[in-house]
């Protein structure tokens, strides 16, 4: 939805600490979290700016943050 925040540490507010963590010692987590945050920050613009793109590349989009966002958390389960 247009406005919302959809970065990690938006994301998943209770694991803050891990997500710093893991940022600052995981080559790997660091880029995951970079892909995501940044296809956030591109889709944030393109709807707040009304940029015009087709329908279909926009959830394209929207589906690629979600399978990051899916990848990110699984990371998160199993290094805790």
């Amino acid at each position: 939805m247009l406005g919302e925040t959809h970065d990690i540490l938006h994301e998943f507010p209770n694991l803050e600490e891990t997500i710093r963590n893991l940022r600052h010692n995981d080559v790997q987590f660091a880029g995951l979290v970079e892909k995501h945050d940044n296809l956030d920050n591109e889709i944030s613009n393109l709807e707040e700016l009304n940029q015009p793109i087709d329908d279909f590349e926009m959830e394209e989009m929207k589906k690629t943050r979600a399978l990051l966002k899916d990848q990110i958390y699984q990371y998160l389960r199993d290094n805790r």
